[in-house]
């Protein structure tokens, strides 16, 4: 397990291709960056360089196809305080449940999730994540002979509204998706999804970044940062979308923690699409924080972080339970 210890700034907002599979699975290409441990490496996109870094569990082989999972971080961050803020978890599941795990870097630390924030380069000249993030699938699949029927997404504020632009745009590329401390923005909310996606959403009612009920975006004070539809609207826009049972099974968590501040109501909206459904967290007195992760920053300014469930875990056991 790796993770970095210094103090985030903060956290702003934040069907595939028929492709030929290797001819030999036993021989995978030749490169010094193959193999199980941690890793980084970068790309060429549409003419900008992309940085990555991943793990790799020791159990891989080239003959396996293990699941890949991207994690992506917040704004103004970077893969290294992704794998901060879960505190390395994702590392440890990969090695025990077997899949690859990724942090990519935005470009100029900002996703281009939709929003059209010009302080964003990433933004002003319209960079191509969807087609990035895509074309990372394909390097994987190249490099590690990844199960290309189970791969999935995740991300936190800007990291979590590029997670649901994956889910609306890319749904023949990602078998489920889950969007934590991010209701859809307004943008994202006009656009149709190309199909139904499995999707676990994840929000904290005292977020003071990302307004529960919808509205203004507000990172630190500062604001021109975009709108968002509520929660509410936000589950009710992928219900409706992936055709699930409108009426939810409801579930209150342990109360693992009472010293947390934080209570748990989980809400699964089953049946939909294509085994789709589309599972809801909504944490009681939660901040802009990652469930179970790294204070980041102290509760008077991102709020309070749950302690009743570890949301690596949570995820990773959504993650498995779909493939496309």
């Amino acid at each position: 397990m790796r993770y970095m210890t210094f103090t985030l700034l903060f956290f702003a907002l934040l069907v595939p291709a028929c492709r030929k599979k290797k001819s030999n699975l036993f021989f995978p290409p030749a490169g010094p960056s193959i193999g199980p441990g941690d890793h980084k490496d970068s790309i060429q996109h549409i003419g900008l360089t992309r940085t990555f870094e991943y793990h790799v569990p020791a159990s891989w082989t080239y003959a396996d196809e293990q699941p890949l999972v991207f994690a992506l971080h917040g704004g103004g961050g970077n893969g290294d305080r992704m794998i901060a803020l879960t505190q390395g978890g994702f590392d440890t599941l990969s090695e025990s449940e077997g899949f690859i795990v990724v942090y990519p870097d935005a470009y100029e630390k900002q996703w281009n999730d939709g929003r059209g924030i010009e302080d964003y380069a990433s933004h002003l000249y319209n960079v191509d994540d969807v087609g990035f993030l895509s074309t990372l699938i394909d390097y994987f699949d190249d490099s590690y002979n990844i199960d290309r029927k189970r791969v999935y997404a995740t991300g936190i504020s800007n990291g979590s509204f590029m997670s649901h632009r994956l889910g609306i745009e890319a749904s023949d590329r990602f078998a489920a998706v889950a969007p934590v401390c991010g209701s859809l923005t307004e943008n994202l909310s006009l656009l149709t999804p190309m199909g139904p996606i499995p999707i676990l959403i994840m929000v904290g009612v005292e977020d003071p970044m990302v307004p529960f009920g919808g509205g203004d975006i507000v990172i630190l004070g500062i604001t021109g940062m975009g709108r968002v539809i509520s929660a509410a609207n936000t589950v009710n826009y992928w219900v409706s979308n992936n055709v699930c049972d409108p009426a939810p099974t409801v579930t209150w968590l342990p109360d693992l923690d009472p010293d947390d501040g934080t209570l748990v109501r989980r809400d699964v909206y089953g049946n939909g699409l294509s085994g789709s459904e589309v599972v809801y967290y909504e944490v009681v007195g939660g901040g802009h924080t990652w469930p179970g992760g790294w204070q980041y920053l102290g509760e008077w300014l991102v709020g309070k972080t749950c302690r009743d469930m570890d949301a690596n875990t949570v995820i990773w056991d959504f993650f498995k339970t779909h493939s496309q």
